[in-house]
């Protein structure tokens, strides 16, 4: 059998690389991280990327994005959201420097598209990279067999048609690939890629109103994404949930005059996946339900299976408020915060953000603030750059 090691001693990339058969999620670490960020509390899953927020405008709102305005990163957070869109062609390249306190070279990096076919109907695409860094491989005798870099990507269609001027449904199709293992064997077994597909599916409400005297714009969005197969790294081997979400959120926009707009969205967030239940010494289950059901009857039970009752499903459930100020729609400012219970993955921070227009050309930036000590994604970045090469609305 190979061994896997990294020239980054404290770092064990122990589920991520070396035991996909063996431990549900994915992870990087001594603490047990999972590669979306959060903590080994979280309920486990296969490529917790997909959970991962790409662009800089949601990532610099606190992670909320299902029921803000729409723009071509829509792609991700709700598919529907591209009915709305008002230019023909849309092009966005995002890119995060990604755990960069636990390994210096892991990276994501998002491309979406959309182009709208006539006033109600838009196709949209995007891929999504994610780039785990070089591992040095060594044999027994720590013989130098190479460098591997192991990666996962997803690549999406989409569909999104507004039915009335309010209201808009989507519908995404993707295929998902996690390359974690060079045909390495474990147990007997050859740890070979995993294949999966997924399915998203959504709806998006838009509402011109008038608050305070205000003209003013309220949103609501949900999008349950990666309803999908389950993936195995082996022939034979255990077949791991993909992390299918719920995402339900609000915004509410305000035109305080012709020069600034704010912007308040809220979203929330929940796993559909089942909750592992509570065993004793001999494996059998002492509280909570059996976690080996087919994906639809997880689905259904990730609502009721929590092993402590409905207080551990509230605190399944992640919630990021954040704001947005534009100036002259030219300049934006951006706040947010995001949270996941410490018996829930654990990650909580600040975002700050900003963006910039010209022309056809759009720029966003995002940061998260959080403590180096406490939070594995302190410190990180997200860009974005966003071109509208379409005519206008049609």
């Amino acid at each position: 059998m190979k061994f896997l090691t990294t020239r980054f001693s404290r770092i064990l990339l122990f589920a991520a690389l070396v035991l996909p058969v063996s431990v549900f999620a994915q992870s990087i670490g001594q603490g047990g991280t999972n590669t979306n960020g959060s903590n080994s509390s979280q309920i486990p899953t296969a490529v917790p990327f997909l959970l991962i927020t790409p662009d800089s405008r949601s990532g610099g709102m606190g992670e909320a994005g299902v029921a803000t305005s729409p723009d071509v990163n829509a792609n991700y957070w709700n598919p529907s959201k591209l009915a709305f869109l008002e230019s023909d062609d849309d092009v966005s390249a995002s890119y995060s420097p990604w755990l960069r306190n636990l390994v210096p070279d892991v990276s994501l990096s998002y491309i979406a598209y959309a182009h709208k076919l006539d006033d109600r109907n838009t196709f949209g695409a995007s891929l999504r990279y994610f780039n785990l860094g070089s591992i040095e491989l060594t044999d027994a005798s720590q013989q130098s067999l190479g460098t591997y870099t192991p990666n996962e990507f997803s690549i999406d269609g989409s569909f999104a048609r507004k039915f009335g001027n309010d209201f808009s449904l989507g519908l995404s199709l993707r295929y998902i690939h996690s390359s974690l293992a060079n045909g390495s064997f474990l147990s007997g077994q050859q740890v070979k890629a995993g294949n999966a597909v997924a399915a998203d599916i959504s709806l998006y409400y838009n509402k011109p109103i008038e608050e305070f005297g205000k003209s003013a714009t309220f949103s609501f969005g949900t999008n349950i994404s990666n309803i999908g197969s389950k993936i195995s790294y082996t022939d034979n081997g255990t077949k791991y949930f993909l992390p299918t979400n719920l995402k339900i959120g609000i915004a509410n926009t305000i035109n305080i005059d012709e020069y600034s707009q704010f912007t308040f969205a809220l979203d929330l967030n929940k796993l559909l996946v089942p909750t592992p239940p509570i065993l004793d010494a001999n494996g059998n289950i002492v509280k909570g339900k059996s976690a080996d059901v087919s994906v639809p009857a997880g689905i259904f039970e990730s609502f009721t299976d929590a092993p402590n009752g409905f207080s551990q499903e509230l605190q399944q459930i992640n919630i990021s408020p954040g704001i947005e100020y534009w100036y002259n729609k030219q300049f934006a400012l951006r706040a947010g915060y995001f949270y996941e219970n410490p018996n829930n993955g654990g990650l909580h921070y600040f975002t700050l953000g900003t963006g910039f227009r010209y022309d056809i050309f759009a720029f966003d930036f995002a940061y998260i603030a959080a403590s180096q000590q406490s939070s594995p994604l302190a410190n990180t970045l997200r860009f974005t750059l966003m071109l509208n090469i379409g005519s206008g609305k049609k």
